[in-house]
């Protein structure tokens, strides 16, 4: 009989290896930052959209001379270091309030027959793949406090998906993600390793009663099998990783524990420092963040419901309006992050944003309406044209916007979602 090392070896791709060090896998004795600052590439997302005549550039001023819409005024500032794309859209999303299940895959949800569901790997985690080999955490999935739904986000767990299209888990608001980071395991480290232990024979006897019945399946069943294996392996990846941090002490947190914070702005800003704190201890390189919605408005004393404000169109009034200070809120929220990106120092004097690629926007227009995503670039760590309003060409998957910044940042995929090719527009 073969050992679960080698039924692994000969069933799957190499995310099934994840203890062998030729294949990058290393232990570390600390956590300390690295000398030579690394790529990082972050994703935020809002659902319900944007308010399409104040938000958009226009469309017939192309390039760097183009005049800043209301919605986004308050990014002033950040000008000549951002670049807004239009055009871009994921050609199989058929869905008007699913603001980022889909966002980061471009993946057909009814492309499994029978299926009214199916989703593939998101560009975070093929990043993840390759950043995430150094850090403590492969990437971290931070989402809202509240039901996502409320936000118009729809079906996951987060905005990530993995490998076999299933919904990688979050953390719910910013305390969570807090004590992720930062909060000390007094479990001793021999119990830790034998907790380990135990996981893995139970993977061990998981995998060995799984390939006993694959015998005789028809082809489908198997490929249902395939699945359950991958997400096995996945679960063998993360002990692996947890097995490489025992007995490296998490790092100092910059800032203490937060002790209240209202929904809303505020939970938006905390959420982008403990970001800015994940990146300044090199706790994690890849980041995607699922923005709330309904609390936002609340904060901002706006009644409109968030479902109500996305179809502004057929009233106007006080929905308009809610849309517009929503707009006009995100965007001060983003300039104050990248302020921070800018002002926060590496060891070797750069900053955060010089190594960062960040992606900023939804899968949804506006109502019902999932063309011409609204999709903001910035960060000089991808290679990026920076401080432009961009025209893609006709049909342009969202996906290859997602493409060229992975192969910005050294992850050379060959394709991803429904790409067909990179965005040379976007290229510096």
């Amino acid at each position: 009989m073969k050992t679960r090392r080698h039924f692994l070896q000969s069933t799957a791709a190499i995310v099934a290896l994840p203890v062998l060090d030729s294949l990058g896998f290393r232990r570390f004795a600390s956590a300390a930052a690295p000398a030579t600052p690394p790529k990082r590439l972050v994703f935020l997302s809002f659902g319900y959209g944007v308010t399409e005549p104040t938000w958009y550039p226009d469309i017939k001023k192309p390039g760097a001379d183009y005049e800043i819409p209301k919605g986004l005024a308050p990014l002033t500032r950040h000008k000549k270091d951002m670049t807004v794309v239009q055009g871009l859209w994921n050609k199989y999303n058929n869905e008007g309030h699913w603001g980022s299940t889909m966002w980061l895959t471009g993946a057909n949800r009814y492309a499994q027959p029978g299926q009214s569901f199916s989703n593939s790997i998101s560009a975070d985690q093929v990043a993840a793949a390759k950043l995430g080999l150094e850090t403590r955490f492969a990437s971290l999935q931070l989402d809202d406090s509240e039901r996502a739904e409320a936000s118009g986000h729809g079906p996951g767990l987060s905005m990530a998906w993995d490998i076999s299209g299933k919904p990688v888990s979050g953390l719910s608001g910013p305390l969570a993600a807090y004590h992720r980071l930062f909060a000390r395991d007094d479990t001793p480290i021999e119990k830790q390793r034998a907790m380990l232990v135990e996981k893995r024979s139970v993977l061990d006897t998981v995998l060995e009663n799984a390939k006993t019945v694959q015998r005789g399946l028809s082809r489908a069943d198997n490929a249902k099998v395939e699945e359950y294996f991958q997400s096995i392996r996945d679960i063998e990846t993360r002990l692996t990783k947890e097995e490489q941090w025992i007995g490296v002490p998490p790092p100092k947190a910059p800032f203490g524990e937060p002790t209240a914070f209202n929904k809303g702005t505020d939970e938006i800003k905390l959420t982008y420092d403990i970001m800015l704190a994940a990146m300044q201890t090199d706790s994690t390189r890849v980041m995607t963040y699922r923005q709330p919605v309904a609390s936002l408005l609340t904060s901002l004393g706006i009644k409109v419901f968030p479902h109500d404000m996305s179809h502004y169109h057929t009233t106007l009034g006080e929905k308009l309006d809610a849309s517009q200070r929503r707009d006009i809120a995100q965007s001060e929220l983003l300039a104050g992050f990248l302020d921070k990106l800018k002002a926060t120092k590496e060891a070797d004097g750069s900053t955060l944003f010089d190594h960062i690629a960040l992606a900023y926007g939804s899968n949804i227009r506006t109502g019902h309406e999932l063309s011409n995503c609204p999709t903001i670039l910035t960060g000089r760590g991808a290679g990026l044209k920076l401080g432009h309003s961009i025209v893609a060409p006709k049909d342009t998957p969202l996906c290859n916007a997602w493409l060229t910044m992975l192969h910005g940042i050294g992850v050379h995929a060959e394709r991803h979602g429904d790409s067909t090719g990179v965005l040379k527009e976007i290229v510096a």
